[in-house]
């Protein structure tokens, strides 16, 4: 069953333009979620909003939205008038330029959603759209309002489809500067660097996002489960702190020692060996 799109439009080139459905591309639907609970009841709680001078409780049809001016002070806003806000991209996500996918500032991404076609007529418009980008190898660069707000958004080809990943502005953006400024510029010994590069090489694979696990929420499941089961809460055993280097080149050297890590050494013969057979052992694994 195809999940279900939060918005509908056009995707727009120029003078072709294509009927879309746009899909989020993550979900957090099967993350575990707690309620708030009277402890002496154990009746579900609700929300209200109260007036922080009279503590008396505000229904919705009283309730206004508020920019903060000054202490105090508000500019009040009604929902109708934040809607009625003209911005011409409102159904129309309009490619507006075409760069290189590596010119993009990893920063600038945000979030990734799904586009594709809304119906037979605009297939063709979609698909045109989608191959010119994949053989000049370039995204596009285009804007979308999602939720009132308009939104700059990445295109690129994936799969049959097109990907859409919205970009922050610059004003979201943080500089590192500050952040940065005070690591000092260090010349740091060959040998040092080196022993470093054979502990990446023993610990160089493939990215498999299968293979992680949100062992936080694990936990939480097993937790929810042995209280549902009557058992005692498990304990886990806490992590142990890693231990404070003394000698960085004494620690690099052990590293090697036990292997540089948890990906075991391997001769380059080796290393191509393993990922040609891993994708046999994924198939193989979801065949069983």
């Amino acid at each position: 069953m195809a999940p279900r799109s939060n918005w509908k439009g056009y995707l727009k080139l120029s003078l072709v333009s294509a009927s879309i459905a746009i899909y989020p591309a993550t979900s957090s639907s099967e993350k575990v979620r707690f309620n708030t609970l009277n402890r002496a009841t154990g009746n579900r709680l609700k929300r209200q909003m109260v007036d922080s001078v009279t503590e008396e409780v505000v229904e919705g049809e009283e309730q206004i939205k508020g920019y903060a001016v000054g202490k105090d002070q508000y500019v009040t806003v009604e929902d109708d008038e934040l809607a009625n806000i003209a911005i011409e991209s409102t159904h129309t996500v309009d490619i507006e330029k075409f760069v290189p996918k590596a010119s993009i500032d990893d920063r600038y991404r945000d979030s990734p959603y799904y586009l594709a076609p809304e119906d037979k007529v605009g297939q063709e418009a979609f698909a045109v759209i989608r191959d010119a980008m994949k053989k000049k190898k370039m995204v596009g660069i285009a804007r979308v309002v999602m939720a009132r707000r308009e939104r700059v958004m990445m295109l690129e080809p994936f799969g049959k489809g097109i990907m859409g990943t919205t970009l922050h502005y610059p004003y979201e953006i943080r500089s590192e500067d500050a952040v940065f400024e005070e690591i000092p510029d260090l010349k740091l010994p060959d040998q040092m660097i080196g022993l470093a590069e054979d502990i990446i090489d023993r610990m160089t694979g493939e990215f498999e996002p299968d293979t992680f696990q949100d062992r936080y929420e694990n936990a939480m499941i097993e937790l929810i489960r042995s209280k549902q089961a009557g058992l005692p809460a498990p304990k886990e055993k806490p992590a142990a702190r890693p231990a404070n280097v003394v000698n960085l080149m004494d620690a690099l050297r052990r590293s090697i020692e036990v292997g540089g890590g948890k990906v075991k050494p391997e001769k380059a013969a080796g290393k191509r060996a393993t990922a040609e057979a891993a994708p046999a052992k994924k198939r193989a694994k979801k065949a069983s």
